[in-house]
């Protein structure tokens, strides 16, 4: 099954980096960065409100593995968020193009 991850990073220069790396490395197939984005949520028993990037990315669910141990080696937080939503459907050319930028 086709998977579209999101992940949220700092700022640009950590997203492109993590981006980069995962389609280097085959993880992904593509990697939207979406930048300025709001994020609120509790840390440490305080309310946060930060400004961060978004990242879109598609893979399958044989690759999420690598893909989530390769995501934490890379990103700078303590907690990061790695959530994976299975693609129930899809252009069969673009699910097609996926699989074959994952080998």
């Amino acid at each position: 099954m086709y998977q579209l991850v999101l992940t949220t990073c700092p700022n640009e220069t950590v997203a492109k980096n993590i981006a980069q790396q995962l389609v280097t490395e085959k993880l992904a197939a593509c990697v939207n960065i979406i930048p300025n984005i709001t994020s609120v949520y509790y840390w440490q028993g305080e309310l946060q409100c930060d400004n961060e990037v978004q990242l879109l990315i598609k893979t399958d669910e044989n690759t999420f593995a690598a893909l989530n141990k390769r995501i934490n080696q890379l990103h700078p937080y303590d907690v990061v968020e790695v959530i994976a939503l299975n693609i129930q459907q899809g252009d069969k050319h673009y699910l097609n193009w996926i699989s074959n930028s994952l080998k």
